[in-house]
């Protein structure tokens, strides 16, 4: 009788502590998501990442968030588009994901300085958001070489004349 009933307690708590440790999980798991909303929010990554989010004043969906943009940045340097971060995201795993965005110096506009200083945490955070949002879009037209024309929509940045 005792060996059945100690059996019966240690199987009933095999079936309730994975739970009890996934909800946990779970929870923890949901909060980086939601740091990784605000952060992505908050550090204006949707203001070029995500098409229309600027003009709509901060309403687009977040269905429609960070998937990059046709609007190039066209300066000195060429011209940029932001890239599709859904899709970038989706090809690496969260180690890589720190890696790259904490070293990376992509050309003009993106300030790249911010994700390098910013904590560790908190890059692992953006991952978690972007990583949350299904799969989707496609890639964004390829970066152009100084002297080259768009032939998209673009930002024209030209560098101060000194007086």
């Amino acid at each position: 009788m005792k060996g059945s009933l100690l059996l019966a307690v240690t199987l009933s708590l095999c079936a309730i502590l994975p739970a009890a440790m996934l909800a946990d999980s779970s929870s923890r798991d949901q909060a980086q998501i939601d740091r990784g909303r605000y952060l992505i929010m908050m550090s204006g990554c949707n203001d070029c990442h995500s098409s229309g989010y600027m003009p709509s004043e901060g309403t687009l969906p977040e269905s429609q968030w960070l998937m990059g943009d046709t609007l190039g940045w066209h300066g000195p340097w060429g011209t940029t588009y932001p890239i599709n971060l859904r899709l970038f995201a989706s090809q690496m795993d969260e180690d890589e994901w720190v890696s790259v965005v904490t070293t990376a110096k992509p050309r003009p506009p993106m300030p790249w300085w911010a994700l390098h200083e910013m904590e560790e945490q908190d890059v692992r955070a953006i991952y978690a958001f972007i990583r949350s949002l299904p799969v989707e879009g496609t890639e964004a037209p390829a970066a152009l070489e100084p002297g080259v024309t768009p032939k998209t929509a673009y930002f024209q940045l030209v560098e101060p004349q000194e007086e």
